[in-house]
């Protein structure tokens, strides 16, 4: 190829060719500045309305900022030239094939979906889902992000969390805890319980309607066993069941009930 040549190509071809890509990178960082604005005013606007629910309002901004994603594609390739409609068959037999290679990932998708339609949770609901427990602090395209209590980012894909058992804490406006406090055989179980009626009646945050549950749960060769259940609203959940751990010990030091044993029967040993 002789310099006349290479000449006579920039002259003809070169110079729309180096037009059609500085147009096609022009548009390219315009159109991502105009998708970002975009993406960033609809979650604005349906951040205001209070009846927009913040997941919801981020799974939409997602899905527009893709479409718009691919909108800037095709415009980009109408520049230099090709043919959307063919591209649109291509791009749809591509999409086949993604499909069937990446099917999980079109579940997890299609999961994510009906979550926005049925609504078992929302961001910052405390739940238990596919295994997972703690605060929902993201609701994606294909997974679910769950901060847990010890402080742990966990991703769950959604058609995981989906067919699996959802159990949701901050529906309902409180949460019982449950927890069990031993007393002797000698022990009177009706003053075991007033005593901690009274005591845990007094730790902040316990919620008086519905009153606090304490009951025999059960018996034991040691003694009977008491089921200590207070209610109180989900954030205060941890400080009432360390608190009422306290009152419970607390309650019986000052009661001076005797702990608990395990009886032992005596065994006669005979000598032949």
């Amino acid at each position: 190829m002789d310099i006349e040549t290479v000449r006579a190509f920039i002259m003809t071809r070169g110079i729309d060719l180096g037009t059609k890509v500085v147009g096609a990178i022009v548009l390219w960082i315009v159109g991502r500045w105009v998708i970002g604005l975009i993406s960033s005013l609809l979650r604005k606007v349906l951040a205001r309305n209070g009846r927009v629910d913040p997941t919801l309002a981020h799974y939409l901004a997602s899905i527009l900022g893709a479409l718009l994603n691919l909108l800037l594609v095709l415009a980009i390739l109408q520049v230099f030239g090709v043919q959307t409609t063919s591209f649109a068959a291509l791009l749809a037999g591509l999409g086949l094939a993604i499909g069937t290679a990446w099917g999980g990932l079109l579940a997890h998708f299609a999961a994510g979906v009906f979550m926005q339609v049925l609504r078992p949770f929302k961001v910052g609901d405390f739940v238990t889902a596919a295994g997972v427990t703690g605060t929902v602090t993201e609701l994606g395209l294909f997974g679910t992000t769950i901060v847990t209590p010890d402080n742990v980012t966990t991703i769950v894909g959604n058609n995981k969390i989906f067919s699996d058992t959802i159990s949701n804490y901050s529906v309902l406006p409180f949460r019982r805890v449950e927890l069990t406090a031993k007393i002797a055989n000698g022990v009177d179980p009706t003053d075991a319980i007033a005593r901690l009626k009274a005591a845990i009646t007094k730790i902040p945050n316990v919620a008086e309607n519905p009153a606090p549950d304490i009951e025999v749960l059960s018996f034991t060769p040691e003694g009977p066993l008491l089921c200590v259940r207070p209610y109180t609203s989900n954030p205060n959940y941890w400080q009432v069941y360390f608190d009422t751990n306290r009152a419970i010990m607390q309650t019986f030091k000052e009661a001076g009930y005797p702990t608990p044993e395990t009886p032992l029967a005596p065994r006669a040993i005979t000598r032949d």
